[in-house]
């Protein structure tokens, strides 16, 4: 049996192979106090009539793709 080292070597160049693409993402940890702090701090200077402005126009064009056909 081979080592896990090699497997997942292995596995990438079958992924790669087929077309895929390994992304990893590292993101926020919610669990922690602290990072909710910040997020809520962040969230609390919003100006929301930029934001409402903001989701219209996401709005506008989503409807505007899916008449398309895309």
């Amino acid at each position: 049996m081979t080592v896990p080292s090699q497997r997942m070597k292995e596995m990438r160049a079958r992924r790669r192979a087929g077309g895929l693409r390994e992304v990893r993402l590292v993101v926020p940890d919610l669990r922690r106090a602290s990072v909710r702090q910040r997020l809520a701090a962040q969230v609390a200077g919003l100006d929301w009539a930029h934001e409402d402005e903001a989701l219209d126009w996401i709005e506008t064009v989503s409807e505007f793709d899916a008449r398309d056909g895309r």
